[in-house]
């Protein structure tokens, strides 16, 4: 750890990742559009002086405001450049050596009656060495003219951002006659004396002149690349640029994946109650512990000198018990989202762009593969979906999600594709489970709502609180509560239908499917009605639940793209549990789930749909067109996955216990990602361990896991006490959180008022 500033990591040492992605050490470079430049530089003049490097930059920089504008200005004279709809000036100033000239330019901007420019970007060498001959007298008269020049600079970077490229290698074996005497050994020299010349008399940091090194390093990757050995290529350039444009708009404009420039926020006052709270709980753990040691040791076994015999210590209080284990539980938590805090929130670790490889996704896919076909066990029961099956099947998704955030696969569109399968299946499975749970148990109790409820949203809750995120931010959240609701309320309303009922009267069944095909038609409205969907969701208080950058519309993309796959799921499992009750599939221990011919027929069909959907997946060229489809044809590859698990006796009888490991903590790994294995709320990478990538995601993956783990254990521990059976003190408990989810609200539009 070297400090918080990532400028100064930003505008001096970096890497390529490939050929054209440039990672600045320690921090993640933002991408910006045109107009989020122009938000950035409404109502700014930028000031370009120095020569034809300079007005390259000039112009890549330029074209980030506006990408039509051409290089036709004149090469050796000043150039212009306005964009009127967001007041923006910047000029190029010809000033191609370090001269009075350019010392005369920049004095008179520090005279009180001129507007100062608010960038300054300035940098010269090459024509020195060039009309000198690359004399030495040359060098020593560049010496002192940035000796004159420097108080200036010095003085303008109290009120505007000063910065001073320095001069790029070159390729010598390029280089045509007239340019053979600029070398890299007389580049070297005049950056030298540039460097030691700049900021030597200034000790404040606030008037200091940013060195602009970086581009050398871009220069010496890329150089090979000139037309003429001199000029950097297009794309090196444009890199140089977006450098700039993250230097000055990062503070600004604030982008999720600009963590370069960046500073650390504020404390709000939520998460500073929070903070208060954790720090109580441990205090109150360590009391309470003590206290119970210091009583074991009073009332530890003696022995009673008149009998000879043993008495014991008398047994704790289980209120005390409860007491104990609520505070060790919030101690835990409050030591892990210390850690979130500083991976995440705190300019303490670094972070790195994600980058796209075939390799970096294919090969960690392979590996876990090999890795769960290796734990193999037998399950306990050898039912259709059984608890170890749909482990493993939420296990081995969970990983492969996983490996495609963090390896940055989203780019490549035939991923992109599978994954919204496996998310559909998750979805799939919460329609399936929840609807086969209903229909068997009867269970429409306040307590089995809770504890699904408390189970699902503990941890995004006090993420939301502690990282300053809006629920909507965890997506995948919010979604799996909303279908559990609308489950529960679709078979929990009259007339209340379960399989109990349906067994002694047929016509249940067709009361069920009337019921279904009902929420099927509301699916399908609210699908193609943006409207009505957001007036639901922008009432107060879901808005402050589903809103994401102030709309819905967030909320109402991702509920839309997997519309029906938990309707399909509860369809599945409705079909599925009247098939078992009729006896209709073999459900035996190495026993096909049909006949020998039809279990033949759908594994061959279930295996080609399930093959023609990742054709179609792989021939996707549009994203939008592609997800305008995934909604009605998931179902099909995730049918013909679970017939092909299912239908083989053999394969339904076995599963892999390292991937069900993982499945049992599936939604605490999904959220954990987030924050403390990628970075910068999943658009980058966590780095703990600089220099080595491999070393660093084991160790960043072994630390991820654990936590999660961990915080599945707390959920559980925390739900046994804040959601009990006894109904009157559920309600006292539901009655304790309405308040704290009030105060909340409370607390929240205190914090926007002083936010605006």
């Amino acid at each position: 750890f070297k400090g918080g500033d990532t400028c100064e990591y930003l505008l001096s040492s970096g890497r390529f990742l490939g050929e054209k992605v440039w990672q600045p050490h320690s921090c993640m470079m933002h991408k910006y559009k045109n107009s989020e430049a122009k938000n950035c530089l409404i109502d700014k003049h930028i000031v370009f002086i120095g020569d034809s490097r300079i007005r390259q930059l000039f112009y890549s920089f330029i074209k980030l405001i506006n990408p039509q504008v051409k290089e036709e200005g004149n090469k050796h004279g000043n150039i212009p450049f306005e964009d009127k709809s967001a007041s923006i000036k910047v000029d190029f100033l010809w000033y191609p050596e370090v001269n009075g000239s350019m010392r005369q330019r920049i004095k008179s901007w520090t005279e009180h009656s001129v507007a100062k420019p608010h960038i300054i970007v300035a940098g010269a060498a090459t024509w020195s060495i060039k009309i000198h001959n690359g004399s030495n007298e040359a060098l020593t008269q560049y010496k002192i003219n940035i000796t004159s020049i420097a108080p200036l600079l010095e003085k303008l970077a109290k009120s505007s951002d000063v910065y001073w490229v320095l001069q790029d290698p070159v390729y010598e074996d390029m280089l045509s006659e007239s340019r053979k005497m600029i070398t890299n050994e007389k580049i070297d020299a005049y950056n030298e004396a540039a460097v030691r010349i700049l900021n030597s008399s200034s000790r404040n940091s606030k008037a200091k002149v940013k060195v602009f090194s970086v581009s050398k390093l871009i220069a010496q990757e890329t150089i090979m690349k000139s037309a003429d050995g001199l000029h950097l290529p297009e794309s090196s350039r444009d890199t140089n640029a977006m450098i700039l444009m993250n230097v000055y708009c990062n503070k600004i404009m604030k982008p999720i994946d600009g963590s370069c420039c960046q500073p650390q926020p504020p404390l709000t006052l939520i998460q500073k109650l929070a903070f208060c709270f954790f720090t109580l709980s441990i205090i109150g753990y360590l009391i309470i512990n003590l206290i119970h040691r210091n009583n074991y040791r009073k009332s530890k076994s003696c022995t009673d000198l008149e009998s000879g015999e043993e008495r014991k210590p008398a047994i704790s209080t289980p209120n005390v018990s409860t007491l104990e284990m609520l505070l060790h539980s919030f101690c835990k938590l409050g030591l892990i989202m210390t850690y979130f805090y500083l991976c995440d929130r705190a300019n303490l670790f670094m972070k790195e762009n994600k980058f796209y490889t075939h390799s970096s996704f294919f090969i960690p896919i392979v590996y876990i593969l090999v890795l769960g076909v290796f734990y193999t066990e037998n399950t306990k029961e050898t039912k259709v979906l059984n608890r170890e099956q749909t482990d493993e099947w939420k296990g081995w998704m969970q990983l492969v999600i996983l490996i495609y955030h963090i390896s940055g696969a989203s780019t490549f569109l035939p991923v992109y594709m599978h994954i919204r399968v496996l998310v559909a299946a998750y979805l799939f499975q919460t329609g399936y489970g929840h609807f086969s749970y209903f229909w068997i148990k009867g269970d429409f109790g306040v307590y089995r709502v809770c504890q699904v409820l408390f189970r699902l949203n503990f941890l995004v809750v006090v993420l939301c609180i502690v990282m300053d995120r809006p629920y909507q931010f965890y997506y995948f959240v919010p979604l799996v509560t909303v279908w559990f609701i609308i489950i529960y309320a679709t078979l929990a309303m009259w007339p209340q239908i379960v399989q109990k009922k349906a067994n002694g009267n047929c016509l249940w069944h067709f009361g069920l499917l009337l019921k279904l095909t009902c929420l099927l038609t509301c699916i399908y409205f609210l699908s193609y009605s943006q409207g009505a969907f957001e007036k639901i969701f922008s009432f107060w208080p879901l808005s402050k639940c589903f809103e994401l950058n102030g709309n819905v519309y967030e909320w109402w993309f991702r509920w839309k793209l997997d519309r029906y796959v938990v309707f399909h799921g509860m369809l599945f499992a409705f079909i599925y549990l009247a098939l078992q009750k009729r006896q209709m599939i073999s459900e035996g221990k190495g026993d096909p789930l049909f006949s020998n011919r039809v279990s033949n027929v759908l594994l061959f069909i279930s295996i080609v749909s399930f093959l023609t959907y990742s054709i179609w997946a792989g021939s996707c060229k549009n994203k939008t067109e592609c997800n305008e489809l995934h909604p009605s044809v998931s179902v099909v590859q995730i049918l013909a996955f679970i017939l092909i698990r299912n239908i083989p006796g053999y394969i339904r009888s076995v599963y892999s216990s390292f991937f069900a490991w993982f499945g049992k903590i599936s939604l605490e790994l999904f959220i954990c990602q987030y924050h403390i294995w990628l970075a910068a709320d999943t658009k980058g990478i966590l780095v703990l361990i600089p220099g080595y990538p491999m070393f660093n995601v084991l160790v960043s993956t072994f630390i991820f896991v654990c936590v999660a783990h961990e915080i599945s254990q707390i959920t559980n521990d925390l739900a046994q006490i804040v959601v009990p059976k006894d109904n009157s003190t559920l309600l006292k408990r539901l009655l304790c959180i309405a308040g704290f989810f009030s105060g909340l609200l409370l607390f929240s539009a205190v914090q926007d008022q002083s936010r605006h």
